[in-house]
């Protein structure tokens, strides 16, 4: 059986105002991210669930998260491969789908294979990645 890790963050509610939560329109959905030793993510819902465009929203890290991780391990499968890589760009583009009732969940995000297979987070989502690389040569 392989290493366990733990992660930990503490999510403070910023939004109650003078009334707090005595209808849905009255508080504001903003937050703090905060982890030990490193800077606060300001956060806030989606705009379009009442939420504070200039904030980061949990859609946005999840689909972040995600990416970073699949780069952290094509990196490593490059390096690995003596394949050198100097440069390295990813515009992931989640899709999420919010039924009736306002729930919802994502049901793609885009990657690369091979990373893809090793990355943590990809391995832990139960919707497809789908993976789509755009390779430039350095000339």
């Amino acid at each position: 059986m392989g290493a366990f890790h733990a992660y930990t963050a503490t999510i403070t509610w910023t939004g109650a105002g003078e009334t707090g939560t005595s209808s849905y329109t009255a508080y504001s959905r903003d937050h703090v991210v905060a982890v030990e030793g490193k800077p606060d993510i300001l956060a806030s819902s989606d705009p379009a669930f009442r939420g504070d465009s200039a904030r980061h929203n949990p859609e946005e890290l999840f689909v972040a998260s995600l990416s970073e991780c699949h780069m952290l391990w094509f990196l490593h499968v490059a390096a690995q491969s003596d394949v050198i890589v100097t440069a390295y760009t990813d515009s992931p583009v989640g899709t999420m789908r919010v039924e009736a009732a306002g729930a919802g969940q994502f049901t793609e995000i885009e990657l690369h294979e091979k990373a893809h297979a090793h990355c943590f987070i990809s391995r832990s989502v139960n919707f497809p990645v789908h993976v789509r690389p755009v390779v430039h040569a350095a000339g």
